[in-house]
């Protein structure tokens, strides 16, 4: 293969890789990985990857030297090995230019030696894992890959403790011998009551852009659990791309109701900015767990767009929980930008209404109108979920502004429970003031 075609094909892989990096930061880590690599968590929502130091992102390696993307590429015609490798990197490493430091990466890491990679891998994990590295991990990972993804696996299941570096892996892997790739997570995984396969993840995020029908069929033959959730999600964006027709039809024609239900919700919510009344009128002909969950946010969108529309629509359908779960979505819209006139909508709809909904509006109203989100938490008929949510509003609103809340406090009737806890609670705030 060409030194072109090469780094176009690893520039394909790092795309895919990179995606992956947010959802496999996501994963918890099974267990606690080497002390010395540096790759502690992840990069994902849940939390940031530990920064330990080594190597500053700051300094350039010298202005009267090329520049890195120059130097590399003068010698990406011949692999580098051993110091030469490791230099490098650490060159690359020091540079703050990101266009010249991500195009200088990518001729290092289609330039090193096969029989390196572990040395390299090693040494970078060793300068600490990063945030702003992580990009650079993934196509080291990805290239690895390319060349040796046996030998990059059992690296890695040797020396990390999480996810994320072995489905980055398989993201590669999958994307050019699929089945290989799935051969390693059928075989590398045990399976347990209501865990799926993790390492299917990366197949079917590598599998995703030049298969989609068999990623689909690999997503279909996991057990419900978290994992199948994260797989759905890695596989969902290309799903999407095919347009809104298509997208119904993947979920339309899934035999597994629980992953149709999810793979509606997530297909509604994400096209309902775009086609609110197409997403509402879907969640309608398919009542169920997806209408339940997703309903109130297509309406929610809707109301953004068209206000009017949205409401006529709620108004429109017949009595039941699709009805309910569309004054939800009303409900908390105008809760945001006007509470008064979405407690007199409310009012005016009282037989739709259910805790839910009344939840959902008092935490929806509360930051503009503390005073009547209050007085809606005494219509939620679970006793315990009522005082609950007066502790936490009162709580806050205490806080917020101790005189106003104090005052509906004392003029307002509680439950015994509730009425005693927040006495306490303003006792202590008033101690502490002293």
């Amino acid at each position: 293969m060409s030194s072109k075609n090469r780094n176009l094909t690893l520039a394909g892989v790092v795309i895919v890789a990179s995606a992956g990096a947010f959802v496999a930061g996501r994963m918890t880590a099974p267990g606690a990985d080497a002390s010395a690599s540096g790759e502690k968590g992840s990069a994902g929502l849940s939390g940031k990857v530990s920064d330990r130091g080594g190597i500053g992102e700051s300094g350039e390696a010298g202005s009267s030297r090329r520049s890195l993307a120059e130097r590399v590429a003068a010698n990406k015609s011949t692999a580098v090995k051993g110091e030469e490798a490791l230099a490098k990197m650490e060159a690359l490493m020091r540079t703050t230019d990101p266009i010249e430091r991500s195009k200088a990466w990518l001729d290092f890491v289609n330039s090193i030696d096969p029989n390196e990679f572990e040395s390299v891998v090693a040494s970078f994990r060793s300068l600490g894992m990063t945030d702003t590295r992580m990009t650079e991990y993934s196509m080291l990972l990805s290239a690895w890959a390319k060349k040796d993804p046996m030998q990059a696996l059992e690296y890695a299941k040797a020396n990390t403790g999480n996810r994320f570096a072995r489905n980055t892996i398989l993201t590669a892997w999958a994307a050019y011998d699929p089945d290989g790739a799935i051969r390693w997570a059928e075989q590398n995984h045990q399976t347990k009551e209501g865990e799926g396969n993790p390492w299917m993840i990366g197949v079917i995020q590598g599998l995703a852009a030049s298969d989609p029908a068999r990623a689909s069929q690999l997503l279909a033959g996991m057990t419900m659990s978290e994992e199948r959730g994260e797989a759905l999600s890695v596989l969902l964006p290309t799903i999407l791309a095919q347009g809104s027709d298509a997208a119904k039809a993947w979920a339309d024609g899934m035999a597994d109701e629980s992953l149709k239900q999810g793979a509606m919700s997530r297909i509604a919510e994400t096209l309902a900015a775009k086609d609110p009344a197409g997403m509402a009128a879907w969640l309608m002909q398919n009542p169920g767990e997806a209408a339940d969950r997703s309903m109130d946010n297509v309406i929610s969108a809707w109301m953004e767009k068209d206000k009017d529309a949205a409401v006529a629509y709620y108004k429109g359908l017949p009595a039941g929980d699709v009805r309910t779960n569309a004054l939800r979505g009303v409900a908390n819209s105008m809760a945001m930008t006007d509470p008064r006139a979405a407690a007199d909508f409310l009012d005016a709809h009282a037989s739709d209404a259910n805790d839910r909904v009344y939840e959902q509006f008092v935490w929806n109203s509360f930051g503009e109108a503390p005073d009547i989100a209050v007085n809606y938490i005494s219509k939620l008929t679970n006793e315990d979920q009522q005082s609950r949510l007066y502790g936490r509003m009162l709580d806050g609103w205490l806080r917020k502004d101790y005189n106003t809340a104090s005052q509906w406090i004392s003029q307002n009737s509680l439950p015994t429970n509730v009425a005693e806890r927040i006495q306490k609670r303003m006792q202590d705030m008033q101690q502490r003031q002293q």
